[in-house]
């Protein structure tokens, strides 16, 4: 007999229905209580637009106020994504748009595709538009749909290219910083400061986004504000920089560095090893070759301080340029990378490099007083002792091997400089503080032997100059600085590995190693900022400071004063930066102490040494004519052996002090490939202490003109009106062939 099911389906069926309902009113529930005010919130987020408001980036000042970075507000023509999302909207909208913009639909299109623009606000197609053009976009709007003219600021800088190495440039942000700052709250499509200050104290000058909150209707369209929060401006920074010295040490720099170039070092004539032939160095070039003297920088510091009066840094550029809208064959014109037949362009012609703090330079006979400190502060030797300086230095039998050094194995013998007859300078009798006078070679080449000889396994030279901060940068408020290297054991290991220097050579640290470590040569690397630095030290009793490029950081908000200048006494300062920053105390007891000082006076003033003839401090023809009411001064040339020991491949250093305290200066100058110490960088230190000491005028320091777009160069020649001190015989003999040691 059949059995009758309907009942049973009826029952399951609403016994299904009952669990549904069941269901429905528990997620009913949940919607109502749980999820209530997170589904509020969705709801008004999906009737709300909210527009981020850029901050204005905080201003740049010189020492005396001048505005070195500022801002200028601009209108950018935007068009909302929503509308450029089918494709052919979004075409239709940028061939009406192309003509009154002057942007071809190609390259909008191209921005479209390449994804640089943050999703979250609307796309550009042109920034700084004039404010005729803008009007007229709005009062047509219903032509371009979802198109916005937005406020922004653009970065702009008065007196480029002055400082342009210090202050720095904006760009946008690059793939490798993406992640990073847009987890500090920044939006893809920012600029942000990528060199300089601009870079170092991006998050001070960048400020806090606002942003206005809209309740929109459903075509997306402003019904009423909803929350208006204002952009916080960045703080303003006044850095230490003094733009009259700037502009001088900027002048100075490049003026000799041209002279340097019209200026014929020898191609003297050698015995060959190799062959025993007496030839010229290189055969390939004529008698004489032109120094290429392509690059150079100067610094003037406060050594009581540490403040940074004026870092030049040549070849420079106009910082101007990255605010420019430049195309990639345009910036490729201006700051090339490569030859134009795809090589990489010579390392001395870059431009974007401050070689003040990333320059990597041995220092020649600049260094000897570090080594000086380290003979007297070790107990090495005497103020008093004495050395017999004959030419040359042999190295003694016990450090090397004699028979090596006969069959030409290593290098056991090193002499002097020459003295214009083709020979090697006798100096003869010499205490340290004459060593340091007239700059022998051979009493600190005894220097680097003894103190290694007597100390062994123990790096007592490099632990003694590295108390002056050699080998490790300074801390100055700026990116990418260099940290130098002070040659031993473990960075030749490290060299080896890397090919830098053979396998053989790596494999241990040797005297030779020392002997050239004691006269700024072989690994030694430093920057001219190092050096300027531990000169400081020296001047000021052994304290060694923390550079400072930043004096004071302002609240936002400072008020312009006279033309081209802020008003600091108006401003609300943040944070003053006016006690120094010491980074360690050396010893520097007055019996080590004075006897470098007082040959590095006599580097200035004389007088010399007296052996088969007389012979002049480094510096004592070049000063002949320093003024009496000059700030008084003791500084050491020095001359750094480039590649291959050309002699026009030599680059030339000097870093002076003043001994008067109420005058705390030091400049140090660094010229690459120019010559010796006394012929190029000194007349540079010469001519600014005459400048800081109100004895030479300075050119008046005026707003640049407009950028001109059509250059080919990154930043045109800075000359100053009267070049006398620098070119003249009296002033520095830059035009002249005179003998010199160092």
């Amino acid at each position: 007999m059949a059995v009758d099911r309907r009942a049973a389906r009826l029952s399951v069926l609403a016994l299904v229905g009952l669990i549904l309902f069941s269901l429905l009113g528990v997620r009913l529930w949940f919607l109502q209580t749980v999820k209530a005010e997170e589904l509020e919130q969705t709801s008004v987020t999906a009737r709300t637009r909210t527009v981020r408001v850029p901050p204005e980036r905080g201003r740049i000042f010189d020492a005396d106020g001048r505005v070195l970075a500022d801002n200028k507000r601009i209108l950018t023509v935007a068009v909302d994504w929503q509308q450029l999302r089918q494709k052919s909207d979004r075409d239709e909208i940028f061939r009406r748009i192309s003509g009154w913009i002057g942007v071809p639909v190609e390259d909008m299109e191209a921005r479209f595709q390449s994804g640089v623009d943050s999703p979250f606000l609307p796309m550009p197609l042109k920034v700084d538009v004039d404010e005729p053009t803008a009007i007229a976009l709005l009062e047509r709007i219903e032509d371009f749909p979802g198109l916005q003219i937005v406020e922004e600021w653009r970065r702009v800088y008065p007196y480029a290219p002055h400082a342009a190495h210090v202050v720095g440039y904006m760009g946008a942000i690059t793939e490798d910083q993406l992640g990073s700052y847009i987890d500090r709250g920044y939006l893809m499509n920012e600029r942000v400061g990528q060199f300089g200050v601009e870079l170092s104290l991006e998050e001070i000058l960048h400020g806090a986004w606002g942003y206005t909150t809209y309740e929109v209707d459903a075509a997306n369209r402003p019904v009423r504000v909803v929350e208006e929060v204002p952009p916080i401006a960045g703080f303003d920074v006044q850095l230490t920089i003094d733009l009259d010295l700037q502009q001088y040490a900027e002048q100075a720099v490049e003026t000799t560095l041209e002279a340097r170039r019209e200026v014929l070092a020898p191609n003297p004539e050698v015995v060959k090893p190799q062959t025993g032939v007496r030839e010229r160095m290189d055969m390939t070039k004529p008698e004489e070759v032109p120094y290429k003297a392509p690059a150079g920088s100067a610094v003037i510091m406060n050594y009581e301080t540490g403040e940074v009066l004026a870092m030049a840094s040549y070849p420079t550029f106009d910082n101007r340029w990255f605010e420019a809208g430049l195309s990639s064959t345009k910036f490729q014109q201006i700051f090339p990378s490569t030859k134009p037949d795809g090589t990489p362009i010579d390392p001395d012609e870059s431009i974007l490099v401050n070689r003040a703090i990333q320059g990597r330079y041995n220092l020649g006979s600049a260094f000897k007083p570090f080594t000086a400190y380290a003979a007297l502060s070790t107990g090495l030797m005497t103020a008093y002792e004495e050395f017999e300086d004959t030419g040359t230095y042999k190295l003694s039998p016990d450090s090397v091997d004699p028979r090596k050094c006969a069959a030409g194995l290593i290098r056991c013998e090193y002499k002097n400089a020459t003295c214009g007859n083709g020979r090697p300078c006798v100096y003869g009798t010499v205490t340290i503080e004459d060593a340091l006078a007239v700059s022998s070679d051979a009493f600190f080449y005894s220097v680097g032997e003894n103190i290694m000889t007597r100390n062994v396994g123990l790096p007592v030279l490099q632990t003694q100059v590295e108390l002056f901060q050699f080998g490790s940068d300074t801390g100055i408020e700026l990116p990418f600085e260099f940290d130098g290297t002070v040659p031993d054991r473990e960075l030749k290991k490290e060299y080896a590995e890397r090919g830098v220097i053979s396998v053989d050579e790596g494999r241990n640290y040797y005297v030779g190693d020392n002997v050239q470590l004691a006269i700024g040569q072989g690994l030694l690397s430093a920057t001219p900022l190092q050096v300027a630095n531990a000169y400081s030290a020296l001047a000021n009793g052994g304290s060694v400071l923390k550079p400072t490029i930043v004096k004071a950081i302002y609240h936002p908000g400072v008020p312009d004063g006279a033309p081209g200048f802020a008003d600091l006494s108006q401003g609300k300062v943040f944070e003053e930066r006016s006690e120094p920053e010491v980074i360690r105390e050396i010893p520097m007891a007055p019996d080590v102490r004075e006897p470098i000082v007082e040959g590095l006076t006599r580097v200035i003033y004389g007088p010399g040494v007296e052996s088969d003839f007389y012979h002049k401090t480094t510096g004592e023809y070049l000063f002949a004519d320093y003024p009496d009411d000059a700030i008084p001064l003791a500084g050491k040339t020095g001359t750094a052996q480039g590649s291959n020991n050309y002699p026009w491949n030599d680059s030339s250093v000097f870093s002076a002090f003043s001994t008067d305290p109420s005058q705390p200066y030091v400049v140090t100058a660094y010229l690459e490939k120019s010559g010796y110490g006394s012929q190029a960088a000194a007349p540079v230190v010469k001519c600014t202490f005459l400048v800081l000491s109100g004895l030479r005028p300075t050119d008046p320091v005026v707003p640049s003109p407009p950028l001109d777009l059509n250059s080919k160069v990154a930043a045109p020649s800075m000359e100053q009106r009267d070049q006398t001190c620098w070119l003249s015989r009296d002033g520095n003999g830059v035009r002249t062939n005179e003998r010199s040691v160092d």
